[in-house]
């Protein structure tokens, strides 16, 4: 198993209760394709170096998972096509 972040930017203009379920179902994706989440940090709303879709701000998440090495595609397959999700990442920790 190998440790991996994801960084995900989520729309600023959504209400804290639609971004929480959004934020649940990135993580149920996670879990879905054997990953192991062990933090999850919230940097909150910043300020984009660029608009993204006519947006200035958004909300930051980091997610650190362990999972095997097929997961990060399966999981970026999904996170691709979500609502509200404006840009992410997935990092291999185990490389950096």
């Amino acid at each position: 198993m190998s440790k991996y972040e994801l960084a995900v930017v989520l729309n600023a203009k959504i209400e804290d209760e639609e971004r929480a379920k959004v934020l649940e179902k990135v993580k149920g994706y996670v879990t879905r394709f054997g990953g192991t989440i062990s933090d999850v940090e919230e940097s909150g709303k910043k300020k984009l170096a660029y608009d993204i879709q006519k947006m200035s701000e958004g909300y930051f998440y980091f997610i650190h998972f362990e999972a095997e090495t097929s997961a990060p595609a399966e999981i970026e397959n999904r996170v691709r096509i979500m609502d509200n999700v404006l840009r992410f990442l997935i990092v291999n920790q185990d490389e950096a």
